[in-house]
Parts: structure tokens; sequence; C-alpha cells
């Protein structure tokens, strides 16, 4: 319907229109609205300001600020106005198209509820307390007017229901940071990590957004049992790249090669003469290996072993026995160290009954052997 009012077209307005219009003033609960060529007033109820719960007008809207619209109810004085209706109507196509292209935007969290987080995107949009973060969260408190990176996960209009999610989010850079890294690392490069867990059979490092195992038997030169034996949780460490699997992400490390091997320098440590503690590790036909220094062994040829015949190192040795050996000869270039038990003791017993029968027949025979020389002297003379 169309009025003439000096000469001024005049719009009566239906259910359905969406027009433009000018904030005038802000009350509690509602807000006044100036619309051009139209002689009823408009109204917007503070329950068609937003899609959420608003507690005062003036928290959504402001005077002066110029406001898309639609048509709720004609009333004989009064317009009833939307401005939730024109956000829902636009925020559904713009998150459609989200959903479809799994696009990453940001949206402040305007409210705290049991089981997640709200934010206010034209419509409710909800967070689940399960895809806020990719690690536990027990308070959600500290969230509220936060800005958060979301996708659309889940979207169904016929239910007004927009789920979102700061997880996938997450993971998807942390996805991403990953495969960036592992192009980007080389094997038989040195990196410092972080040790991040422990287990059985080793220790997974964090070297720059991904993590690599250092097996057991790579930690140390020396034999370790367990890893904690070795390092800790949160501990800062050099590793070697020993090989990657991009396929599959998995990258192997040693600590131990980016440590002085217990070889090095060895000739510094022990030289031929000296007299040290040893370990007996292995037994085997022709010796024993014991070890002087962490990760370092000799081998106590089986003639080094003892003054008396054997036929097996077994016969007077074992593993895991504790020994004092000399150092016969030390070869750094080939990682040998030749060691003597034997020269460490005294006359076998047999000598010892060998050196008094000799004594006790010289004594019978009641003359010296040096007696019997100077008696050949003098025959000479």
């Amino acid at each position: 319907m169309v009025e003439d009012m000096n000469d001024v077209e005049v719009k009566t307005p239906e259910v359905g229109d969406i027009l433009k219009g000018i904030v005038t003033k802000v009350e509690d609960k509602q807000v006044i609205v100036e619309i051009d060529n139209v002689k009823h007033t408009g109204i917007i109820p503070i329950s068609e300001l937003s899609s959420l719960h608003v507690e005062k007008a003036s928290d959504v809207v402001s005077e002066n600020e110029e406001l898309q619209l639609k048509v709720t109810k004609v009333e004989d004085e009064a317009l009833i106005l939307s401005k939730r209706a024109i956000d829902a109507d636009l925020a559904w196509d713009q998150l459609q198209a989200k959903f479809e292209s799994k696009e990453v935007f940001e949206a402040e969290v305007k409210d705290v509820v049991k089981g997640g987080l709200v934010v206010d995107l034209g419509v409710r949009g909800f967070i689940p307390a399960s895809l806020v973060e990719s690690h536990f969260v027990e308070d959600f408190s500290d969230y509220k007017g936060k800005t958060l990176s979301l996708m659309v996960v889940e979207i169904d209009r016929e239910k007004n229901r927009v789920i979102l999610s700061h997880r996938a989010v997450v993971e998807k850079e942390h996805g991403e940071k990953k495969q960036q890294r592992l192009d980007m690392i080389k094997a038989g490069e040195v990196l410092e990590g972080t040790v991040q867990r422990l287990t059985d059979f080793g220790a997974f490092v964090d070297i720059g957004g991904i993590d690599g195992l250092v097996h057991i038997s790579q930690l140390s030169h020396n034999h370790v049992d367990k890893p904690s034996e070795v390092v800790e949780e949160g501990q800062k460490v050099q590793v070697k790249v020993l090989s990657i699997d991009r396929d599959n992400e998995r990258i192997s490390l040693s600590i131990k090669e980016t440590l002085p091997g217990p070889w090095e320098n060895i000739a510094g440590k022990v030289k031929a003469g000296d007299i040290v503690d040893g370990t007996v590790k292995r037994l085997v036909t022709f010796g024993a290996f014991v070890e002087i220094l962490p990760g370092v062994e000799g081998l106590v040829h089986i003639s080094q072993i003892s003054n008396k015949h054997i036929g097996t190192p077994h016969e007077v040795l074992s593993e895991n026995e504790e020994v004092k050996v000399k150092v016969l000869d030390v070869n750094e270039n080939e990682q040998r160290i030749s060691l003597s038990i034997r020269e460490l003791e005294g006359p076998s017993k047999a000598d010892e009954e060998d050196y008094r029968n000799y004594q006790a027949k010289e004594e019978s025979s009641g003359f010296q052997l040096g007696e019997m020389i100077g008696d050949q002297l003098n025959k000479l003379k």
C-alpha cells in the first residue's frame, strides 16, 4: 500500500520484507530504528538481535548504526523487525560453503556452557569440549572472549545445528608442519631434540614438531637395561638421524653416535704395563674378553689366563667375574687390547714343588753346583 504525504511516497511494508534502518535509540530490551519512507516506528526486540542470549541490547548494536532487517510483524503503529533473521539467512549460506571447502575461519567465544563453547556466527555455533583442543582441558572459563580458529565439522539447517572444531584446525596445522619438517630432515645430520616419552624399547625425541625414536641400543655405548638409566623426559639431547621412512612418518635416531666412542684416545687411557681391574664379559675357546673401561674389552688369550695348563677358560673363569689384568699391548687403530692374568700370578704350586725337590737333591748330594764348577776350573790350571 502507498500513501501520499506531502508528495513523498510512503510504503507500508509486509512480513518478510527486508529493509535498511538507522538505530535511533537503544533501550535495555529493545532497539528503535528509523526507516526511510515508512511511517511506522521500527522496533527490534532484544530476542531478535542475535542468535545467542543477550543481556543488554547495547551489547549488540549502538546508536546511528545502519542495519539490514527483516519484517516479522506489522502492527498499527510499529514494525517488528529482526536482525537475527537476516544474519541467520546469510550465515547458513556462508557456513555451508565453509563446510564444503573445509575453510578455516576465526570467531570469538561468546559463552562457556556445559559441554563446550558457544560462538555467534549469525547462527549459534557450538564447539564440543572434545573438539576444543587436541589435549584434555579441565577448565574452559578462560576461553570466554577468546578468538579461535575454527572449521565447520557438521551442519544441519533444519535442526538449527552447527558443530565447530578448533581441534581439527590444530591437528591440520600440526600435520602440515610435520610433513614440512619431515621433508627437510636428512639422514646423517645431527640435531638438538627434547625427550618426550620413554618406553621399554627406547626414547621418543621431538626434533622440531616431529618425533623420532632412539632405540635402546642407540642410547649409549654401554649396555642399557632401561632408557631411564640414561635419559629423562624433558631432557635436551643431541641426536643423529639414522634413517627416515617418509611414507610411514618414522625417523630412527641415535644419541650414541653423537658421543665420543669408548675407543677414542684409548692409548691415552691405558698403556702396556698397566695393571687394571676388569670384568669377564665373554668366555670363548681361545680366551676371555674382559671389560677394562666402559665399552672397551681386551682379550686374555688362553695362554695368558693361568700358569698351569688349562683346557678351556671355563675351568678357571666365569662370566661377570671381577679380575685384575695386566695390559700387554694396546692397538687403538684396530681396537684391540691384549691382556694377561697369568703375569700377575705367583709361581704355580707345581713349580714351587719342583723347586723344593731340586733344592733337596742338591743338599743330599753333599756339594753345590758352584763347588763342582770350581773343581773343573782348578783342573784347567
